[in-house]
């Protein structure tokens, strides 16, 4: 079970993560992004990645005073908004960084997780 804190910890480590590759991508990233075509997958990644991390720091704050059937509605968002920013962003990067276009096929899986965790979210707010 995610911890209010281990929410909030994951939160920031996503979003410091993200605007570090955003910076490194509109940078030092950039001709090699723009010469493969992959500048707008790479942006993708990181904004899907960054609006998550938000989404982890509200679950967090949520967390406190949550009730006990809430609070495992909010849990269960986290690990699907968790599990869909890895698999989800981590295809994007891995197609812009390997080359592997297979992983085009992975990213949905990815997208379809963050739903879930949105929807687990919003069900956990009439709990609450």
């Amino acid at each position: 079970m995610l911890s209010q804190r281990s929410t909030l910890l994951m939160g920031a480590l996503f979003g410091g993560l993200g605007v570090a590759l955003g910076a490194f991508g509109a940078h030092a990233l950039k001709p090699m992004l723009e010469a493969s075509g992959r500048m707008d997958t790479f942006e993708t990644g990181v904004k899907y990645q960054f609006y998550h991390a938000l989404a982890l720091v509200l679950i967090s704050i949520l967390l406190q005073n949550a009730s006990e059937t809430a609070a495992r509605w909010y849990n269960w968002a986290g690990y699907g908004m968790l599990a869909g920013v890895i698999i989800f962003s981590g295809a994007l990067y891995t197609i812009c960084f390997m080359g592997i276009k297979a992983f085009g096929a992975i990213a949905p899986i990815g997208g379809t997780l963050m739903i879930v965790g949105w929807a687990l979210l919003f069900w956990g707010a009439s709990k609450q």
